[in-house]
Protein backbone atom coordinates (compact mmCIF):
# COMPACT_ATOMS: atom_id res chain seq x y z
CA UNK A 1 0.00 0.00 0.00
CA UNK A 2 1.28 3.67 -0.51
CA UNK A 3 0.51 6.77 1.59
CA UNK A 4 -1.49 7.57 -1.68
CA UNK A 5 -4.27 5.58 -1.57
CA UNK A 6 -4.73 7.58 1.88
CA UNK A 7 -5.30 10.43 0.41
CA UNK A 8 -0.88 12.13 0.57
CA UNK A 9 -0.46 14.36 -1.88
CA UNK A 10 2.21 16.48 -3.17
CA UNK A 11 1.56 19.95 -0.27
CA UNK A 12 1.53 17.64 2.50
CA UNK A 13 4.92 16.36 1.31
CA UNK A 14 6.52 19.44 0.57
CA UNK A 15 5.05 20.78 4.34
CA UNK A 16 7.13 17.68 5.66
CA UNK A 17 10.37 18.37 3.40
CA UNK A 18 10.34 22.11 4.53
CA UNK A 19 10.32 21.61 8.12
CA UNK A 20 12.87 18.63 8.21
CA UNK A 21 10.44 16.09 9.18
CA UNK A 22 12.21 13.85 6.68
CA UNK A 23 13.23 11.50 9.27
CA UNK A 24 10.06 10.62 10.86
CA UNK A 25 7.43 7.89 9.81
CA UNK A 26 4.21 9.26 8.20
CA UNK A 27 1.17 8.00 8.39
CA UNK A 28 -3.02 8.92 9.07
CA UNK A 29 -4.99 8.44 12.06
CA UNK A 30 -7.67 6.23 11.11
CA UNK A 31 -9.23 5.43 14.50
CA UNK A 32 -9.43 7.48 17.75
CA UNK A 33 -10.53 6.37 20.67
CA UNK A 34 -9.54 7.82 24.17
CA UNK A 35 -6.63 9.77 23.18
CA UNK A 36 -5.41 6.35 22.07
CA UNK A 37 -5.03 6.26 18.24
CA UNK A 38 -4.75 3.80 15.57
CA UNK A 39 -2.57 4.43 12.92
CA UNK A 40 -2.31 3.43 9.44
CA UNK A 41 1.16 4.07 7.45
CA UNK A 42 2.93 2.02 4.36
CA UNK A 43 4.23 -0.58 6.92
CA UNK A 44 0.70 -1.17 8.75
CA UNK A 45 -1.16 -0.28 11.44
CA UNK A 46 -0.36 1.04 14.76
CA UNK A 47 -1.27 1.99 17.95
CA UNK A 48 0.40 5.07 18.91
CA UNK A 49 -0.03 7.93 21.88
CA UNK A 50 1.05 11.34 21.76
CA UNK A 51 4.40 12.58 22.80
CA UNK A 52 4.20 14.36 26.61
CA UNK A 53 5.04 17.65 25.23
CA UNK A 54 2.54 17.57 22.53
CA UNK A 55 0.02 17.20 25.89
CA UNK A 56 1.61 20.02 27.81
CA UNK A 57 1.70 22.16 25.06
CA UNK A 58 -1.90 21.52 23.77
CA UNK A 59 -4.16 24.39 24.43
CA UNK A 60 -7.47 22.35 23.96
CA UNK A 61 -8.89 19.45 22.10
CA UNK A 62 -8.10 20.81 18.76
CA UNK A 63 -4.18 20.39 19.53
CA UNK A 64 -4.76 16.51 19.73
CA UNK A 65 -4.98 14.43 16.79
CA UNK A 66 -8.53 13.27 15.32
CA UNK A 67 -9.10 10.66 12.78
CA UNK A 68 -8.25 11.61 9.15
CA UNK A 69 -5.16 13.64 10.83
CA UNK A 70 -1.60 13.33 8.90
CA UNK A 71 0.98 12.65 11.27
CA UNK A 72 4.91 12.18 12.27
CA UNK A 73 5.97 9.22 14.26
CA UNK A 74 8.45 7.25 15.46
CA UNK A 75 6.98 3.00 15.45
CA UNK A 76 8.19 0.20 17.22
CA UNK A 77 8.62 -3.15 16.84
CA UNK A 78 6.23 -3.83 19.11
CA UNK A 79 3.30 -2.41 16.63
CA UNK A 80 3.25 0.56 18.84
CA UNK A 81 3.96 4.06 17.98
CA UNK A 82 4.77 7.63 19.42
CA UNK A 83 3.19 10.64 17.59
CA UNK A 84 5.41 13.23 17.34
CA UNK A 85 3.61 16.02 14.88
CA UNK A 86 -0.57 17.23 13.59
CA UNK A 87 0.78 18.16 9.81
CA UNK A 88 -1.49 21.17 8.73
CA UNK A 89 -5.01 20.14 8.03
CA UNK A 90 -7.29 21.68 4.96
CA UNK A 91 -10.16 21.23 6.39
CA UNK A 92 -11.94 20.44 9.81
CA UNK A 93 -15.33 19.08 10.56
CA UNK A 94 -16.17 20.57 13.75
CA UNK A 95 -19.21 21.53 16.45
CA UNK A 96 -19.73 22.69 19.62
CA UNK A 97 -18.39 20.26 22.73
CA UNK A 98 -21.84 18.46 24.37
CA UNK A 99 -21.82 20.09 27.85
CA UNK A 100 -18.63 22.51 27.69
CA UNK A 101 -19.36 25.92 26.44
CA UNK A 102 -16.86 27.95 24.37
CA UNK A 103 -15.01 24.50 23.79
CA UNK A 104 -15.21 22.59 19.95
CA UNK A 105 -15.40 18.61 19.17
CA UNK A 106 -13.45 17.92 16.12
CA UNK A 107 -15.69 15.05 14.05
CA UNK A 108 -13.13 14.59 11.26
CA UNK A 109 -10.16 16.65 9.38
CA UNK A 110 -8.90 16.45 5.48
CA UNK A 111 -12.30 15.98 4.13
CA UNK A 112 -13.08 16.66 0.66
CA UNK A 113 -16.69 15.29 0.58
CA UNK A 114 -19.19 14.91 3.75
CA UNK A 115 -22.39 12.81 3.20
CA UNK A 116 -25.03 14.50 4.71
CA UNK A 117 -27.31 11.22 6.16
CA UNK A 118 -31.08 11.34 6.92
CA UNK A 119 -33.67 8.40 6.51
CA UNK A 120 -36.73 9.45 5.04
CA UNK A 121 -38.94 8.15 7.14
CA UNK A 122 -38.83 8.71 11.21
CA UNK A 123 -35.19 11.15 11.14
CA UNK A 124 -36.39 13.35 8.15
CA UNK A 125 -35.40 16.98 9.32
CA UNK A 126 -34.88 19.78 6.83
CA UNK A 127 -33.65 21.96 9.82
CA UNK A 128 -31.01 19.70 10.89
CA UNK A 129 -29.86 19.08 7.07
CA UNK A 130 -29.20 22.92 7.15
CA UNK A 131 -27.68 22.37 10.47
CA UNK A 132 -25.11 19.83 8.97
CA UNK A 133 -25.15 21.96 5.48
CA UNK A 134 -23.80 25.05 7.60
CA UNK A 135 -20.94 22.85 9.32
CA UNK A 136 -20.06 21.74 6.34
CA UNK A 137 -19.76 25.21 4.79
CA UNK A 138 -18.12 26.34 7.75
CA UNK A 139 -14.85 23.71 7.68
CA UNK A 140 -15.02 24.42 3.07
CA UNK A 141 -16.46 20.63 2.64
CA UNK A 142 -18.65 20.13 0.09
CA UNK A 143 -21.92 18.47 0.79
CA UNK A 144 -23.76 15.56 -0.34
CA UNK A 145 -27.50 14.47 0.60
CA UNK A 146 -28.12 10.92 1.06
CA UNK A 147 -31.73 10.16 2.07
CA UNK A 148 -31.91 6.67 3.34
CA UNK A 149 -34.61 3.95 4.03
CA UNK A 150 -36.50 5.17 0.18
CA UNK A 151 -37.87 1.09 0.35
CA UNK A 152 -40.07 1.96 3.13
CA UNK A 153 -41.98 4.85 0.93
CA UNK A 154 -43.49 5.24 -2.58
CA UNK A 155 -41.90 6.77 -5.59
CA UNK A 156 -44.23 9.83 -5.33
CA UNK A 157 -43.34 10.54 -1.75
CA UNK A 158 -40.02 10.20 -2.49
CA UNK A 159 -40.03 13.14 -4.80
CA UNK A 160 -41.95 15.12 -2.93
CA UNK A 161 -39.11 14.97 0.16
CA UNK A 162 -36.57 16.19 -2.76
CA UNK A 163 -38.51 18.91 -4.10
CA UNK A 164 -39.33 20.15 -0.13
CA UNK A 165 -34.82 19.90 0.08
CA UNK A 166 -34.63 22.11 -3.35
CA UNK A 167 -36.75 25.08 -1.66
CA UNK A 168 -34.53 25.53 0.77
CA UNK A 169 -31.36 23.94 0.02
CA UNK A 170 -29.97 24.59 -3.68
CA UNK A 171 -26.95 23.36 -5.54
CA UNK A 172 -26.49 20.51 -3.15
CA UNK A 173 -26.89 16.94 -5.10
CA UNK A 174 -29.40 14.95 -3.64
CA UNK A 175 -29.32 10.84 -3.65
CA UNK A 176 -31.85 8.94 -2.34
CA UNK A 177 -31.02 5.39 -2.01
CA UNK A 178 -31.88 1.66 -0.28
CA UNK A 179 -29.66 0.08 2.05
CA UNK A 180 -32.16 -3.21 1.48
CA UNK A 181 -32.70 -2.75 -2.48
CA UNK A 182 -29.20 -1.14 -3.12
CA UNK A 183 -31.27 1.68 -5.77
CA UNK A 184 -29.05 4.74 -5.56
CA UNK A 185 -25.85 3.19 -5.18
CA UNK A 186 -24.72 3.56 -8.57
CA UNK A 187 -24.78 6.76 -8.30
CA UNK A 188 -22.77 7.34 -4.87
CA UNK A 189 -20.24 5.18 -6.80
CA UNK A 190 -20.35 7.08 -9.30
CA UNK A 191 -18.92 10.16 -7.01
CA UNK A 192 -16.70 8.52 -4.98
CA UNK A 193 -13.06 9.31 -6.24
CA UNK A 194 -10.12 8.09 -5.46
CA UNK A 195 -8.20 9.65 -2.91
CA UNK A 196 -10.47 11.74 -1.70
CA UNK A 197 -11.70 11.43 1.50
CA UNK A 198 -15.71 11.37 2.68
CA UNK A 199 -17.24 11.53 6.02
CA UNK A 200 -20.93 10.76 6.89
CA UNK A 201 -22.69 12.93 8.97
CA UNK A 202 -26.14 11.45 10.36
CA UNK A 203 -28.31 10.84 13.32
CA UNK A 204 -27.63 6.92 14.89
CA UNK A 205 -30.49 4.85 13.16
CA UNK A 206 -30.10 6.73 9.68
CA UNK A 207 -27.89 3.46 8.12
CA UNK A 208 -24.83 4.81 8.02
CA UNK A 209 -23.10 1.84 9.24
CA UNK A 210 -24.77 -0.47 6.77
CA UNK A 211 -24.04 2.51 4.04
CA UNK A 212 -20.39 1.98 5.08
CA UNK A 213 -20.50 -1.53 5.13
CA UNK A 214 -22.15 -2.11 1.93
CA UNK A 215 -19.93 0.36 -0.11
CA UNK A 216 -17.00 -1.26 1.22
CA UNK A 217 -18.35 -4.60 0.20
CA UNK A 218 -17.74 -6.15 3.94
CA UNK A 219 -19.02 -6.38 7.39
CA UNK A 220 -16.94 -3.19 9.18
CA UNK A 221 -19.33 -1.78 11.27
CA UNK A 222 -21.94 -3.79 13.45
CA UNK A 223 -25.20 -2.58 12.90
CA UNK A 224 -28.63 -2.96 14.86
CA UNK A 225 -32.45 -2.25 14.61
CA UNK A 226 -34.14 0.48 15.46
CA UNK A 227 -35.65 0.40 19.18
CA UNK A 228 -38.92 -0.83 19.36
CA UNK A 229 -39.46 1.15 22.45
CA UNK A 230 -38.24 4.47 21.71
CA UNK A 231 -38.39 4.51 17.82
CA UNK A 232 -34.88 5.76 17.57
CA UNK A 233 -31.37 4.21 16.30
CA UNK A 234 -29.58 2.85 18.96
CA UNK A 235 -26.45 3.83 19.12
CA UNK A 236 -23.78 0.97 17.43
CA UNK A 237 -20.84 3.51 16.22
CA UNK A 238 -19.05 4.65 19.07
CA UNK A 239 -15.54 5.86 17.64
CA UNK A 240 -14.50 7.69 14.70
CA UNK A 241 -12.67 5.23 12.09
CA UNK A 242 -11.79 5.52 8.24
CA UNK A 243 -12.27 2.61 5.25
CA UNK A 244 -10.28 2.52 2.57
CA UNK A 245 -13.36 1.27 -0.24
CA UNK A 246 -12.34 -1.35 -2.75
CA UNK A 247 -12.51 1.41 -5.72
CA UNK A 248 -9.92 3.36 -3.67
CA UNK A 249 -12.39 6.22 -1.63
CA UNK A 250 -11.40 6.68 1.96
CA UNK A 251 -14.71 6.64 4.09
CA UNK A 252 -15.19 8.10 7.54
CA UNK A 253 -17.98 7.09 10.09
CA UNK A 254 -19.22 8.85 12.75
CA UNK A 255 -20.90 8.08 15.94
CA UNK A 256 -24.70 9.38 15.37
CA UNK A 257 -24.94 12.85 16.32
CA UNK A 258 -28.26 14.55 17.53
CA UNK A 259 -27.09 17.45 19.01
CA UNK A 260 -25.22 19.67 16.41
CA UNK A 261 -24.30 22.38 18.12
CA UNK A 262 -22.74 24.93 15.62
CA UNK A 263 -19.22 26.12 16.58
CA UNK A 264 -19.26 28.44 13.54
CA UNK A 265 -16.59 32.01 13.60
CA UNK A 266 -16.07 31.28 9.85
CA UNK A 267 -18.99 31.94 6.87
CA UNK A 268 -20.35 28.84 7.12
CA UNK A 269 -23.91 30.18 8.10
CA UNK A 270 -23.90 33.04 5.46
CA UNK A 271 -22.98 30.49 3.06
CA UNK A 272 -25.89 28.11 4.01
CA UNK A 273 -28.29 31.38 4.03
CA UNK A 274 -26.82 32.98 1.13
CA UNK A 275 -30.38 34.48 -0.05
CA UNK A 276 -30.48 35.99 3.70
CA UNK A 277 -27.05 37.24 3.49
CA UNK A 278 -27.40 38.75 0.04
CA UNK A 279 -30.77 40.54 1.15
CA UNK A 280 -29.11 41.84 4.45
CA UNK A 281 -26.96 44.22 2.07
CA UNK A 282 -30.12 45.62 1.24
CA UNK A 283 -31.73 46.78 5.07
CA UNK A 284 -32.53 50.04 6.00
CA UNK A 285 -30.45 49.36 9.10
CA UNK A 286 -26.71 48.06 8.87
CA UNK A 287 -26.75 46.34 12.14
CA UNK A 288 -30.39 44.98 11.70
CA UNK A 289 -31.14 41.57 13.37
CA UNK A 290 -34.11 40.68 10.62
CA UNK A 291 -36.10 39.91 13.90
CA UNK A 292 -38.86 43.53 13.70
CA UNK A 293 -37.00 46.27 12.23
CA UNK A 294 -38.66 48.72 9.95
CA UNK A 295 -37.07 48.59 6.02
CA UNK A 296 -35.95 44.63 6.53
CA UNK A 297 -35.35 43.20 3.16
CA UNK A 298 -35.83 39.60 4.67
CA UNK A 299 -38.89 40.34 6.77
CA UNK A 300 -39.98 41.41 3.76
CA UNK A 301 -38.95 38.71 1.56
CA UNK A 302 -40.27 36.20 4.21
CA UNK A 303 -43.83 38.09 4.03
CA UNK A 304 -43.60 37.72 0.17
CA UNK A 305 -42.87 34.05 0.40
CA UNK A 306 -39.77 34.60 -1.43
CA UNK A 307 -37.67 33.20 1.79
CA UNK A 308 -39.18 29.77 3.38
CA UNK A 309 -40.65 30.56 6.72
CA UNK A 310 -39.51 27.66 8.36
CA UNK A 311 -35.80 28.50 6.96
CA UNK A 312 -35.78 31.81 8.49
CA UNK A 313 -36.34 30.85 11.58
CA UNK A 314 -33.91 27.89 11.70
CA UNK A 315 -31.18 30.54 10.69
CA UNK A 316 -32.29 32.81 13.24
CA UNK A 317 -32.11 30.17 15.93
CA UNK A 318 -28.58 29.31 14.56
CA UNK A 319 -27.28 32.61 14.24
CA UNK A 320 -28.32 33.58 18.14
CA UNK A 321 -26.47 30.02 18.75
CA UNK A 322 -23.49 31.20 16.52
CA UNK A 323 -23.02 34.60 18.68
CA UNK A 324 -23.42 32.85 21.69
CA UNK A 325 -20.46 30.57 20.70
CA UNK A 326 -18.32 33.31 19.80
CA UNK A 327 -18.99 35.33 22.91
CA UNK A 328 -18.48 32.04 25.15
CA UNK A 329 -15.23 31.44 23.03
CA UNK A 330 -14.12 35.17 23.81
CA UNK A 331 -14.78 35.14 26.98
CA UNK A 332 -12.73 31.89 27.35
CA UNK A 333 -9.95 33.64 25.96
CA UNK A 334 -9.84 36.43 28.45
CA UNK A 335 -9.78 33.59 31.28
CA UNK A 336 -6.99 31.84 29.89
CA UNK A 337 -5.21 34.99 29.00
CA UNK A 338 -5.72 36.08 32.83
CA UNK A 339 -4.56 33.04 34.04
CA UNK A 340 -1.94 33.47 32.27
CA UNK A 341 -0.86 36.79 33.40
CA UNK A 342 -1.12 35.59 36.89
CA UNK A 343 0.98 32.36 36.74
CA UNK A 344 4.23 35.17 34.88
CA UNK A 345 3.46 37.30 37.73
CA UNK A 346 3.57 34.36 40.72
CA UNK A 347 6.76 33.10 38.83
CA UNK A 348 8.18 36.57 38.96
CA UNK A 349 7.85 36.90 42.63
CA UNK A 350 9.39 33.80 43.07
CA UNK A 351 12.43 34.49 41.14
CA UNK A 352 12.36 37.97 43.16
CA UNK A 353 12.53 36.10 46.61
CA UNK A 354 15.68 33.91 45.72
Amino acid sequence: MRLEDLGYNDEIENFRMEHNLENFEIGRVISEHRERYIIKTINGEFEAEITGNMRFNAKNRADFPAVGDWVTLTTYESDFAIIHNILPRFSTIKRQAIGQFGEVQIIATNIDYAFLVQAVDRDFNINRLERYLTICNSSKVKPIIILTKTDLIDEIQINEIVNSIKIRIKNVPIIPISNETKKGYEAINTIIEKGKTYCMLGSSGVGKSTLLNNLSGKMVMRTDAISLSTNKGKHVTSHRELIILENGGILIDNPGMREVGIADTASGLETTFDRIGRLSGNCRFKDCTHTNEKGCSVLEAVEKGEIDKASYENYLKMEREKAHFESTLEEKRKKDKDFGKMVKTFKKGINRKK
